[in-house]
């Protein structure tokens, strides 16, 4: 488990954290949400020992990572994927780190061949492109079988195979028992992969929720079309729905399923032509919840200044 308790990181003035509190549990893929500047990849330093907390606890299993004694056992991390020494080859780059920690050497082909680098395994890594680097730092974060898993932007530099990859490769991470920690600015990616979200701004937290959550939350209600409309609005709020007109005709219906406006339709005898969800995507959700929080804001298109 990855618990953060109160943690606070000032650069001089300027506050990255502020009083953040929150837990990653295992057998989830955590999402980790927030505009640029927000202090993911600070907390993600601190949990890591790379950044001192100014106050406040990072800690990992219930120990500051620093107190690990052979920390890729316990702890993977990919936080950035171009700090790697490009005169190595990937299978020396990741041979030097199991000595390190311990690790049976026998270990790097099995990674290596997890992340589908088995052919450039003594390729050096100057040649690799950003995806293939991106790829390297995943097989050494899985390197020492950890139980606990960081990654800051591991989709940067992917192809679209790639990023289906990834996918797949966290969500197995998850199910097999694992703590995964994911940072992503995809939200496409991010509402496939993670189970539950922990969205900050301005270094201080927004939301800890599920992603079925976040969508009650943000629910947009049922477009409904029927030739009878007033009867069926009649009908859904006798049901408790709050049901308000929309454009064309249509009613925009909120407290009710679509499966439930069918059935009470039904009875009444009241033909439908039309049931459109319009539930909020997570990147509407996100944007709703963060707006406050975005540091650099562009001008709206054609608006010259």
């Amino acid at each position: 488990m990855i618990e953060i308790r109160q943690l606070t990181k000032r650069y001089g003035r300027t506050v990255a954290v502020d009083g953040l509190s929150f837990r990653v549990e295992p057998g989830r893929v955590t999402g980790f949400l927030g505009p640029n500047g927000a202090g993911k990849s600070t907390t993600m330093r601190m949990v890591l020992g790379l950044d001192a907390p100014t106050s406040g606890a990072a800690l990992v299993n219930g120990r500051p990572y620093r107190s690990i004694r052979r920390p890729l056992r316990e702890v993977g991390a990919l936080l950035d994927a171009g700090a790697v020494d490009g005169g190595r080859s990937a299978v020396n780059h990741l041979r030097w780190l199991a000595r390190s920690n311990g690790i049976d050497a026998r270990r790097v082909p099995e990674v290596l061949e997890r992340v589908g680098l088995s052919g450039a395994a003594r390729t050096r890594v100057r040649a690799f492109s950003l995806g293939m680097r991106q790829r390297l730092g995943i097989a050494a974060a899985l390197l020492g079988d950890p139980a606990v898993l960081l990654f800051d932007e591991p989709v940067n530099g992917l192809d679209m195979d790639g990023v289906r990859w990834i996918r797949v490769l966290m969500r197995s991470l998850a199910e097999e028992g694992r703590t995964v920690l994911l940072s992503s600015h995809l939200m496409s990616e991010m509402s496939l992969i993670a189970d539950r979200l922990v969205v900050i701004g301005q270094g201080r937290l927004i939301a800890d929720t599920t992603l079925s959550e976040l969508e009650r939350r943000f629910d947009r209600g049922t477009d409904v079309r029927s030739p009878r409309a007033a009867e069926l609005a009649e009908a859904l709020r006798g049901a408790g729905a709050e049901v308000a007109a929309a454009e064309g005709g249509a009613l925009t219906v909120r407290g009710l399923e679509p499966a439930e406006i069918g059935v009470i339709a039904s009875r009444r005898g009241l033909p439908v032509h039309e049931v459109v969800r319009r539930g909020a995507s997570l990147e509407d959700a996100y944007l709703h919840l963060t707006g406050g929080s975005v540091e650099y804001r562009a001008a709206a298109a054609g608006v010259e200044r």
